[in-house]
């Protein structure tokens, strides 16, 4: 006789489960082993915390552990450090630990109550975060190469939040991207947006990404240091300028418009709502972004990647962009790793190309790397590229699962007139990064992080007014990371008459950040789900793995009177039955698709997905 242990798995994964609260899935968990595995799906948690909490997953590799991250996504917590101008930590300089650092070196909790962020973005001189419900808070400069009067609003790019704000948008926010001056997002209904001011943000409205197919719905948002790209479904890329040429004057225009309006388009928060930056949102219709060649056909077919013979022998296309200073790194579904040069105007864009990296794709040719060839660590046997990030002078490609490999380029950009370096690009491999299962890459101007898939953040490269987070380097034992590289450098500091007499040396190894400074509960647990980082600065989201008291009392007391808008108040639902749902669409007439395969979990025993 049939039992309910026969009914297809898709049933309950894409019909049953979907439809379930939380606290009836997990009294389903506790039935018997085969529930258990059933409601432990990857893909189900992956879809359910992307659907319930608007989670990102554009921007890390991560396979596993989503039923743990939606378990503890309650009350994430808000980290960030490094340097402090312009407001970008949202911190009182008050509250700095050594003035003569001129910044945080190492993760303060920052604290906006009664809402989860899920996603956090850095920018030149500011943070972008999206919570649950898809609105964004920023804080600091979205331009702090100027200064704003006390009495103006955000309309003027160079206004300073000093703590952070929520931006009054008219729809949800999916994902952000940041450039220097300016950022871009990507809504739920997968139209983009450009912010050159916080105040007056506009929407794309082209019929190159009217939504009507493939080729015209946009996936990602990506900025590089002057420009924004967007990616396709299809795999096209479009760029635009809103720092030069016609963007520029569109904006500069639009601007002088609004100027004479007065108050009311000036985007200043009001007495009842001081948390609160009203936009006044507006279309550029009359402005098209520039279309990128397609990438080289007849790309080689790459060896070792694990990937089936149909999707080796299926079509080649771009699957995730990331841009620097006037360079755009591309990856294909495939595994091959490519640049275009040349983005520094609508002019100048034109001339460039896409160039295949060959030593950012290739088993073969990365195996012969000296940390490889040498013996150093043993070569990998398999090896799919699947993410890739870039910032300022510097991108990165890696792999992911037991034999995942981290490859970094740090490369010589140039100005429109100079000349562009033809040297042959060839990878820094940091032994210590690899075979750690390194799921997100984040790039600042001179560090960097790397996050495991185990929640470790680690961190490299220059002290950067404390962008490291390894800790104060006066309490840091002289030659270790973070520290001073001698006792006397570092007594010296301890008697700085107002300026410091020396900075630590860059951090060469990898080494993990702690989130227990300053704290009375030394040695916590804590679970790293994502991190941001620009400039001189970095910033992550974590969860506890353990309790904490001293946490609750400092939660308990968080509404500070002035520090958010009056009108917001404490979610109602119960950590465990999920926020409420923001809906995710796709393009007309398309329905979302699933990623996976159908017939996972068809041994209806064995082990699940991911162990």
């Amino acid at each position: 006789m049939p039992t309910i242990t026969d009914v297809p798995l898709e049933i309950f994964l894409d019909n049953l489960f979907p439809l379930l609260p939380v606290p009836d899935l997990l009294s389903l968990e506790a039935t018997n082993r085969f529930f258990y595995q059933l409601t432990s799906d990857e893909t189900f948690w992956k879809r359910k915390i992307q659907k319930d909490y608007n989670f990102p997953d554009s921007d890390t590799a991560r396979t596993t552990g989503w039923k743990f991250i939606y378990k503890r996504l309650s009350n994430p917590k808000i980290y960030v450090w490094g340097e402090h101008s312009r407001g970008r930590l949202g911190i009182s300089g008050r509250d700095l630990p050594n003035p003569l650092y001129d910044g945080i070196p190492f993760p303060m909790r920052l604290r906006i109550p009664w809402v989860r962020i899920v996603n956090l973005v850095a920018g030149g001189m500011s943070f972008h975060a999206i919570d649950a419900q898809g609105h964004v808070y920023v804080w600091g400069a979205l331009d702090g190469t100027s200064f704003a009067l006390r009495t103006d609003g955000f309309s003027d790019p160079s206004k300073v939040a000093e703590s952070p704000m929520r931006l009054e948008l008219p729809c949800a926010i999916r994902q952000i991207s940041c450039a220097r001056l300016h950022s871009a997002a990507l809504d739920t209904d997968a139209q983009v947006w450009t912010f050159t001011s916080w105040g007056r943000p506009f929407k794309l409205q082209t019929a190159l990404l009217d939504r009507s197919s493939r080729d015209t719905t946009p996936v990602q948002v990506e900025c590089g240091w002057g420009f924004t790209s967007i990616l396709t479904q299809g795999g096209d890329v479009l760029v635009n300028w809103p720092s030069r040429g016609r963007m520029l004057e569109e904006i500069h225009r639009i601007d002088q418009e609004l100027n004479q309006a007065g108050d009311v388009t000036q985007a200043k928060p009001s007495p009842e709502r001081p948390g609160i930056i009203p936009c006044h949102v507006w279309d550029m219709g009359n402005i098209e972004p520039y279309r990128l060649p397609a990438i080289p056909a007849g790309l080689p077919r790459l060896a070792g990647t694990g990937l089936p013979t149909d999707v080796l022998d299926g079509e080649t296309r771009l699957v995730k962009i990331a841009g620097m200073d006037n360079f755009l790194v591309g990856l294909t579904n495939k595994g091959h790793v490519l640049k275009y040069d040349r983005l520094e105007s609508e002019e100048s864009y034109q001339r460039g190309h896409w160039e295949y990296l060959p030593s950012f794709s290739e088993l073969e040719k990365v195996s012969q790397h000296p940390v490889f060839a040498e013996g150093q660590l043993k070569p990998p046997s398999t090896m799919h590229i699947t993410q890739i990030s870039a910032h300022f002078k510097t991108f990165t490609a890696y792999s992911t699962g037991p034999e995942s490999v981290v490859l970094m380029c740090r490369m010589q950009t140039t100005d429109e007139e100079g000349p562009i370096s033809q040297q042959r690009l060839e990878p820094t491999i940091i032994p210590s990064l690899q075979y750690r299962g390194v799921i997100s890459v984040i790039l600042g101007d001179y560090h960097y992080g790397a996050l495991t898939e185990a929640g470790k953040l680690l961190t490299w490269g220059a002290f950067s007014k404390g962008a490291l987070g390894l800790g104060d380097p006066v309490d840091i034992e002289p030659g270790q990371p973070g520290g001073f590289s001698t006792r006397e450098q570092r007594l010296a500091m301890t008697n700085a008459p107002g300026h410091m007499l020396a900075t630590p040396p860059d951090v060469r190894d990898p080494t993990e950040v702690r989130f227990d400074h300053k704290r009375k509960n030394k040695g916590k647990e804590t679970y790293v789900f994502a991190a941001a980082a620009a400039g001189w600065h970095m910033g992550a989201l974590v969860i506890d793995l353990e309790s904490d008291d001293e946490d609750e009392e400092q939660d308990s007391s968080q509404a500070i009177p002035g520090a958010f808008p009056d009108d917001t108040t404490p979610p109602q639902h119960d950590r465990w039955q999920g926020p409420p749902i923001l809906p995710i669409r796709g393009h007309r007439g398309v329905l979302p698709f699933r990623i996976g395969f159908a017939g996972r979990g068809i041994g209806r025993g064995g082990a699940g997905r991911g162990q």
